[in-house]
C-alpha cells in the first residue's frame, strides 16, 4: 500500500489539560501516546453524590472551576510530577491541598473527591482536533470573538487553504506532524457533539448562551474533530501538517 502525504497546514497551539475541566496549559511540544497528549486530563474531581456514568465535577456545575490554572511542576517528568493549580485569586495550591478540596466543594454545595487517572478522564476519544479558520468563522457566526480554549481542543491546526470546517474534509484520515518517521501520527474519526461547556467564557467563567445555540443552529451541534493515535510520537508548535492519502 502506498500512501501519499499532503501538506496541508501547520500547528499553530496544542494544549493539554492537567485537570478536567480547568483551564489547559499551552505547550511548545508534546508527546501524543495511545491515551492522549502526555498529561492531558490525568486528574479529575468526582462528585461524592453522582452515581451516573459521568462523575466528573466540571464546569456545567461550577463554571469557575475554568479560571483555575494547574500546570505540571516538573514537565520534563509528567508522569510523576506533582501539579500545583493557581487559584482564581492568585493562590497557589498543591492539587491535593484540602483547602482547594473544600473550595470546589462549597462551590458545588457537596462533597467531591480528587482521582488520577492513568489513562485520562476523557468524554470520548482522546485527541481533539480543530483549525484557526473553523474558530474565526464560529466568532463571525456567533457575533462575538471566541478564542480557541472555549473548546478545549489539544491541537490548533493553521490550515493552508484557510477553508473553515477543514478539519471536518479530513475525517476518516490520517494526519502526520513533523517527521513522517517520528511525528505523531493520528487517525480523525467523528465530529465533536457539543454541550454548555463552550458558553462558558473561560477568562471570567461567565455564560454566552449564543455560542452553543448557534453551534446547534448552524453546525449540527458539532464543533472540531476527535481523534485516536496511531502512531504515538512527538508533535510541536510550527510542525507541517501532513494529510495522509493511500
Amino acid at each position: 500500500m502506498i500512501e501519499e502525504f499532503v501538506e496541508v497546514g501547520v500547528v499553530k497551539e496544542l494544549y493539554r489539560f492537567p485537570v478536567k475541566s480547568m483551564r489547559g496549559e499551552m505547550l511548545q511540544e508534546a508527546h501524543g501516546y495511545w491515551h492522549g497528549l502526555d498529561g492531558d486530563r490525568r486528574y479529575a474531581f468526582v462528585r461524592s453524590d453522582n452515581r451516573s456514568g459521568f462523575p466528573w465535577l466540571t464546569g456545567r456545575e461550577v463554571p469557575q472551576m475554568l479560571r483555575y490554572t494547574p500546570r505540571y511542576t516538573q514537565p520534563e517528568e509528567v508522569a510523576d510530577s506533582p501539579v500545583a493549580v493557581k487559584t482564581p485569586d492568585g493562590r497557589i495550591l498543591s492539587i491535593h491541598a484540602p483547602e482547594l478540596n473544600q473550595e470546589l466543594a462549597d462551590a458545588y454545595g457537596k462533597p467531591v473527591n480528587l482521582i488520577k487517572i492513568g489513562r485520562g478522564a476523557f468524554d470520548s476519544q482522546v485527541i481533539s482536533v480543530m483549525s484557526t479558520a473553523t474558530v474565526a468563522e464560529l466568532s463571525t457566526l456567533i457575533g462575538t470573538a471566541v478564542t480557541p480554549i472555549r473548546f478545549r481542543q489539544n491541537i490548533l491546526i493553521e490550515p493552508f487553504d484557510d477553508q473553515p470546517f477543514v478539519e471536518e474534509r479530513w475525517l476518516n484520515s490520517s494526519l502526520v506532524f513533523g517527521s513522517e518517521e517520528e511525528g505523531l501520527r493520528i487517525r480523525l474519526n467523528r465530529r465533536i457533539p457539543r454541550c454548555v461547556m463552550i458558553n462558558i467564557d473561560p477568562e471570567t467563567s461567565e455564560k454566552e448562551t449564543a455560542v452553543l445555540k448557534t453551534v446547534a443552529q448552524l453546525r449540527e451541534n458539532c464543533a472540531g474533530v476527535h481523534s485516536s493515535t496511531e502512531r504515538p510520537g512527538l508533535i510541536r508548535v510550527g510542525d507541517v501538517v501532513k494529510l495522509v492519502r493511500v
